[in-house]
């Protein structure tokens, strides 16, 4: 008789555990009845019943909304194909167009394509290490 008491006592002890932490952990928004803090008041203050309680009523079930879907059923999934193919389509027409101005030769502020402002069309600039000038390595000053 005493070992099925220890076992009772024990299984009793494990479940009100684990009752407090299901409790605590449980999404908020899911939790039926009572506040949240207050099931977790209910279950600490009253061991075995708040965690039967707990468990009948208070913990909610996962809704309707919320199974599983094929993609090809899931409206919302279908939607945002739609939208990534709009921003796909957005991005190309974007780099096409930088593109192009990569490639304009007379894309100057004035219309006339002077040369300066660009490595290739001749502009050395003073950290360049292409650029004529003194030897040495640029930025370490000469003994």
């Amino acid at each position: 008789m005493p070992r099925l008491a220890v076992i009772v006592v024990a299984a009793a002890i494990v479940f009100w555990i684990y009752t407090i932490v299901d409790c605590a952990l449980f999404d908020r928004l899911r939790v039926r009845g009572l506040r949240k803090g207050w099931w977790v008041a209910l279950v600490i203050l009253v061991p075995v019943v708040g965690g039967v309680l707990w468990f009948v009523i208070g913990r909610g079930r996962r809704s309707r909304s919320g199974r599983s879907l094929a993609p090809d059923d899931d409206a919302e999934f279908l939607r945002r194909l739609g939208s990534d193919a709009v921003q796909e389509e957005r991005i190309r027409r974007l780099e096409q167009e930088l593109a192009d101005l990569d490639d304009d030769p007379g894309a100057g502020d004035d219309g006339h394509d002077s040369g300066a402002g660009h490595p290739s069309r001749g502009d050395r600039g003073p950290h360049d290490p292409e650029a004529p000038g003194e030897p040495g390595q640029p930025g370490r000053p000469h003994d």
